[in-house]
């Protein structure tokens, strides 16, 4: 897969881990149902279960870090995909709800950096080398 792409999935998944602390912090959990339900189906607080999910959501990027896209096994690219798409569409979703809430909703302040990283990866999967001889491993 290359090391350059797998290089950029894990500032990915930090780049998620710094949107978890923001949507922590600022209790994204109180102001959207849908997180909301998520935080307490564990059967904890709303904010220990928050916390629990989204360390549970870090942690499995990591892993697939770890085990698939740094050593470029077989399922690499498409778990680098499936992850660049999904962190793509929460930016948005972010810049939709704050949009919608007529000003800040919590996550919106690291939204750009989950889109920027998301688009690059996404960039960087899509592209062929010119010279597939010389492309690196």
């Amino acid at each position: 897969m290359g090391a350059r792409r797998g290089w950029t999935f894990l500032a990915l998944i930090l780049a998620q881990g710094a949107h978890s602390g923001e949507e922590y912090v600022l209790r994204l959990y109180d102001h959207l149902p849908p997180a909301r339900a998520v935080s307490e189906s564990l059967g904890f607080d709303r904010a220990a279960g928050f916390v629990v999910v989204n360390s549970l959501l870090f942690g499995f990027g990591l892993l697939c870090w770890l085990l698939w896209v740094r050593p470029g096994r077989r399922p690499a690219w498409a778990v680098a995909f499936a992850w660049a798409i999904l962190e793509t569409l929460n930016a948005l979703g972010h810049f939709a709800l704050a949009y919608a809430a007529g000003g800040y909703f919590p996550g919106l302040y690291t939204a750009p950096l989950l889109l920027l990283v998301g688009l690059l990866l996404l960039a960087q999967l899509v592209r062929r080398p010119a010279n597939p001889s010389r492309a690196a491993p």
